[in-house]
C-alpha cells in the first residue's frame, strides 16, 4: 500500500507542476497562431511583471490593482516586442532571425531587472494561499497554490479553444498565419491581429508570473528562464499550436520528472524528459496534437 500511496503522490505532483508548463506553453501558442512565431523571450517576461507586481506591493498597493497595473505594463512590452522584435522581420518568412530577435529581447529585460531590483532573490508574499494550505485527495496532499495554477491553465485552454474554433478573432488569426497578404487583401488587418497576439501572450505571461512566484517563494531576474524552457518543451511535445497538446504536454513533462526524481535521482529530471521527448518526437515530429503541415509546390 505504501507503494501505490508514493506513486500518487508522484503523479499527483507531477501533474501539479506540470500545470505551470503548461501556462506557459499557452503563452507560446498565442503568438504561434497568428505568426508562427515562438516568443522565446516569454520566460523574462514571466518575471519581469512578477517583480512589476512585487514593486506595486511594496508600495502599498493592493494585489488587485498591483495585478492590474503589472499586466497592463506587461502588455505595453509585448506590444514593444513585436514592433522592435517581429515585425521587421514578417517580410521575412523564411527567416528565423526571431529567435535570436526574442532571445535577445529577453536578455535584455534580465539586465534590466538586474538593474532595477539587484541580482539577489526577493521574497514573494503569497497570493490567495499560503505555502501551508493544502487539499487531501486520497490521502495525498496537494498544494492549494498549485491547483490554483491548474485551474488556470485549464481555464485558459478552454478559453483559447473557444477564441480559436468559435470566433471571428480566431480565424482572421488563422488566416493571417497561413498568408497574411492574402489576408490583408480579404481586408483583415494583418500587423493589428499580430500584435494583439503578442500583447494577449504578455498578459499570459503576467498571470503566469503572479500564479507561479508564490509557489517557489522568490524571484530574481533569472527567474522565468528555466520555467520557459520546459514550458518549451511541453509546446513542443504537445503539438505547436495546440491548446489540447499545451495542457497534456505540460502535465506530461511535468508527470515524467517526478516519476524519474522520485524511483531514479532528482538530478536525472530535466534530462530524462528531454530524452522522452526526443524519442516522441522521432516517432510523431508534430507532437501529440500537432497536424502535419501540407506544403503543395
Amino acid at each position: 500500500m505504501g507503494n501505490i500511496q508514493f506513486l500518487l503522490e508522484l503523479i499527483f505532483a507531477g501533474v501539479c507542476v506540470g500545470s505551470v508548463y503548461s501556462l506557459v506553453a499557452h503563452g507560446f501558442n498565442m503568438t504561434f497562431w497568428s505568426s508562427k512565431v515562438l516568443n522565446f523571450g516569454h520566460g523574462p517576461f514571466i518575471m519581469f511583471c512578477s517583480m512589476l507586481i512585487l514593486s506595486f506591493l511594496n508600495m502599498g498597493i493592493s494585489w488587485a490593482v498591483a495585478i492590474v497595473l503589472g499586466l497592463i505594463c506587461i502588455s505595453l512590452l509585448g506590444m514593444i516586442l513585436e514592433r522592435v522584435s517581429i515585425r521587421p522581420l514578417i517580410k521575412y518568412p523564411s527567416s528565423m532571425g526571431w529567435i535570436v530577435s526574442t532571445l535577445g529581447i529577453g536578455l535584455f529585460l534580465q539586465a534590466l531587472a538586474s538593474k532595477i531590483w539587484g541580482s539577489q532573490a526577493i521574497a514573494y508574499p503569497a497570493f490567495l494561499f499560503t505555502s501551508t494550505d493544502y487539499v487531501s485527495l486520497f490521502s495525498v496532499k496537494l498544494s492549494s497554490q498549485y491547483l490554483l495554477v491548474l485551474f488556470a491553465a485549464l481555464f485558459i485552454m478552454l478559453f483559447m479553444e473557444m477564441v480559436m474554433h468559435k470566433t471571428i478573432w480566431g480565424k482572421a488569426m488563422k488566416a493571417v498565419s497561413y498568408d497574411p497578404t492574402l489576408a490583408r487583401i480579404m481586408g483583415i488587418k494583418s500587423k493589428l491581429v499580430i500584435t494583439y497576439s503578442f500583447i494577449l501572450s504578455a498578459i499570459l505571461a503576467g498571470i503566469a508570473g503572479f500564479l507561479i512566484a508564490p509557489i517557489y517563494g522568490t524571484v530574481s531576474p533569472d527567474f522565468g528562464m528555466n520555467i520557459m524552457v520546459l514550458g518549451f518543451v511541453a509546446t513542443v511535445l504537445g503539438g505547436v499550436g495546440s491548446s489540447k497538446g499545451a495542457l497534456t504536454g505540460g502535465i506530461l513533462v511535468g508527470v515524467i520528472e517526478k516519476l524519474v526524481g522520485g524511483y531514479l535521482s532528482s538530478s536525472a529530471e530535466h534530462g530524462v524528459a528531454f530524452a522522452i521527448l526526443i524519442l516522441i518526437l522521432a516517432i510523431k515530429p508534430e507532437g501529440l496534437f500537432g497536424s502535419r503541415a501540407v506544403l503543395k509546390v
